[in-house]
């Protein structure tokens, strides 16, 4: 099997997985409970939210845990404008955030807060000047993703923020960072991000946990309430065993992360190397076959290839490499189930014959050049045979 689809979801690592089961089984005490074997479970608490401290150079009392990357993004958004909703009235986001993010605005301007959503060029990379001009005094929070999870375009946040924050010091700025976590280093202080959202099963961690950075010196409303666990941020008994999987997962990609880094984008120079002479292909995005080799170029992730297939529609090629054992997705898996076109493809200006024709190949670090290469290879063997039935 070729698993190429880790930007939807990756297989726990053994370290995560062993972690977890030894909670789940040995030491399963509730963290809210007063004797030792609850006393256990919050230590376990305690030091998960250290590893994050110390990845993101913060205070442990910033980290909160939530149910995933979803959870994490409503919590900044929601909680972070119902807070600040006295001092104005206006958010920012981009076009093309992940549904996690977008829904959330959506939510709000029902509320009756007002949007700007903010346009990309033809690489998924958004204007400066723009997020400039958008900025206004009433102007309470901006949300602008790091890493594309369909095309993989790169966003300037570390200059955003510093935009941000000259010309509205009271802004809130949130990063989801849920692709580029593990892959890209980014450090909440020193850019002067104030909340940035981690999913778990992106890392090699177990599905259903996350967490969410803030800054101890701003204020956000909780948006789930209960027993008040987690200093009252975020109620509901804490999934011990998957949170202290998350961080063993985190701090080993952390560790890891600049080798990580390079392999990926040499996997990833490879791949585009080899299926750079087959007819029909765009590469979306800055990561194109114009610069994927050129290491120089930073504006597009290590990891991610979106391509649009020209005369193959997306789920036959996703199905028809399904039969070689090679996993991919049709555009975003989050996505993948409804009808309607990406926004992300929308607003990058793809032509509207390849909006249903483009697929995501997304590696990890323990995919192999050999993997890349069978894949390539396939690719050049299918696709001419896919046309061809198209025409019939």
């Amino acid at each position: 099997m070729i698993y190429l689809d880790n930007s939807a979801t990756t297989m726990v690592m053994d370290e995560a997985a062993d972690k977890a089961l030894t909670l789940m089984k040995s030491e399963y005490g509730n963290p809210s409970s007063m004797h030792s074997f609850g006393f256990e479970a919050e230590k376990e608490i305690r030091e998960a939210a250290g590893i994050f401290a110390q990845i993101w150079h913060c205070d442990r009392e910033e980290i909160y845990f939530t149910s995933g990357g979803t959870e994490a993004d409503n919590l900044a958004i929601i909680g972070g404008a119902s807070a600040q909703k006295r001092k104005g009235n206006h958010l920012i986001t981009t076009k093309i955030e992940h549904p996690a993010v977008l829904e959330p605005f959506k939510h709000l301007e029902k509320e009756g807060f007002e949007v700007t959503y903010l346009d990309t060029d033809e690489n998924g990379i958004i204007s400066l000047d723009e997020l400039s001009g958008a900025l206004r005094d009433d102007t309470i929070l901006v949300s602008i993703m790091h890493v594309n999870n369909e095309i993989g375009s790169i966003q300037p946040v570390e200059e955003a923020a510093r935009i941000i924050k000259e010309k509205n010091p009271g802004c809130l700025f949130h990063v989801d960072d849920i692709q580029g976590f593990g892959k890209l280093s980014l450090l909440p202080k020193t850019s002067g991000i104030d909340m940035i959202s981690v999913s778990g099963h992106k890392i090699h961690a177990p599905k259903g946990t996350g967490v969410l950075y803030v800054n101890k010196n701003i204020r956000i409303n909780p948006i789930i309430l209960g027993g008040g666990q987690q200093s009252g941020m975020r109620s509901g008994t804490e999934n011990v065993p998957g949170i202290a999987a998350m961080a063993v997962a985190a701090r080993i990609l952390d560790k890891n992360i600049r080798e990580n880094s390079e392999y990926l984008y040499e996997l990833r120079r490879c791949f585009i190397e080899q299926i750079k002479d087959i007819e029909g292909l765009k590469v979306n995005g800055p990561g194109n076959f114009q610069n994927a080799s050129d290491n120089t170029v930073k504006n597009f992730a290590p990891h991610i290839v979106s391509l649009s297939v020209s005369g193959v529609r997306a789920e036959v090629l996703l199905h028809a490499l399904e039969e070689r054992d090679i996993y991919i997705s049709a555009g975003s898996a989050c996505s993948s189930h409804k009808r309607a076109h990406s926004a992300t493809l929308l607003s990058i200006g793809l032509e509207k014959d390849l909006l249903e024709s483009t697929v995501r190949f997304s590696f990890c670090e323990t995919n192999t050049k050999e993997e890349a290469e069978k894949t390539a290879a396939v690719l050049k063997e299918l696709l001419p045979m896919l046309r061809r039935f198209k025409r019939r």
